[in-house]
């Protein structure tokens, strides 16, 4: 008997998902004893709609497919729920995956629907909204909403939008005033850039970006000491990238909770890559063992 799953594709990005690719995605779950509903959606909200119609059926599992923002969007659907949540790394840098080393060809990808085990595993968030990796302030929201700008009105491609949006950053020399409360102690801070993990990276090594473990219950943060024009770039490059210099660069804490306040009446925030506008204070908290993904066994 084939196992039903819902399969929601990231198909506003341009990756030429069609009819055709539907069809070759059907008989890729087939050949694992699976039968997949495959929903093409177009923009983020069509994502949000197609897992929560998954939910109200009572699917036992629910895929996503694309990049981390596309793999955010759906599981902040299924955060405290019993459904099992796949993997489909289709996008470019498939962070997420790769800390629960999820094989990146799809075909491995879904051979670990079929035979992985369901693992619990911890969520950030802030102000109401959930992170898988990482959220950040400063630098990096800054650089893509450059970057979108660009995109958008230049027609630009993701990479060349980037690279202008960074040497724009470098010319701005920016840097954001915060207090943090962390623990119950306050520390007043300066910085062009603050990032908060789900769980801890490592920063050593080839290892540098990656997380050993997403099941720890606790939030990292590293926020940037002052760097010259270069280690901005340095500094944004890495974020993206999902990467992190060197310890010396960064005050390092770990917690289960903190709050971020600053004079400032909106912040640009970025979770999972997406940026949005929140009024701080901004309150962040670990969410231990809040999402059920479908790990390698």
């Amino acid at each position: 008997m084939n196992t039903p799953v819902a399969v929601i594709i990231n198909a506003g990005a341009g990756l030429g998902y069609c009819a055709q690719f539907q069809q070759q995605l059907h008989e890729k779950f087939a050949a694992h004893g699976m039968l997949a509903d495959i929903t093409l959606a177009h923009s983020g909200t069509e994502l949000i709609e197609a897992a929560q119609a998954a939910r109200a059926r009572g699917v036992a599992m629910v895929a996503a497919g694309g990049g981390d923002g596309t793999i955010n969007a759906v599981a902040s659907v299924l955060v405290d729920t019993p459904v099992r949540f796949g993997v489909l790394p289709l996008g470019t840098l498939n962070h997420f995956a790769k800390d629960l080393r999820i094989p990146l060809d799809l075909d491995g990808a879904i051979a670990n629907l079929a035979h992985g085990r369901p693992a619990r595993v911890d969520v950030g968030e802030v102000n109401g909204r959930i992170f898988l990796n990482n959220s950040s302030l400063g630098l990096y929201p800054d650089i893509v909403r450059d970057r979108e700008r660009q995109q958008r009105r230049l027609g630009r491609g993701k990479w060349l939008a980037f690279c202008w949006a960074a040497l724009a950053a470098l010319k701005r020399y920016p840097f954001l005033s915060v207090r943090l409360d962390i623990d119950g102690a306050a520390h007043a801070r300066r910085t062009p850039f603050v990032f908060i993990g789900n769980n801890v990276y490592q920063m050593q090594g080839l290892n540098i970006g990656e997380r050993e473990r997403l099941d720890s219950g606790v939030l990292s943060l590293y926020v940037a000491q002052r760097p010259t024009r270069l280690g901005l770039v340095r500094l944004a490059c890495n974020a993206l990238m999902g990467r992190l210099a060197q310890q010396r660069d960064f005050d390092v804490a770990t917690a289960r909770e903190l709050t971020i306040d600053s004079r400032k009446m909106r912040l640009r925030v970025a979770t999972d890559g997406e940026v949005t506008i929140m009024q701080p204070p901004l309150a962040y908290r670990i969410r231990p063992g809040a999402l059920t993904v479908v790990a390698p066994r």
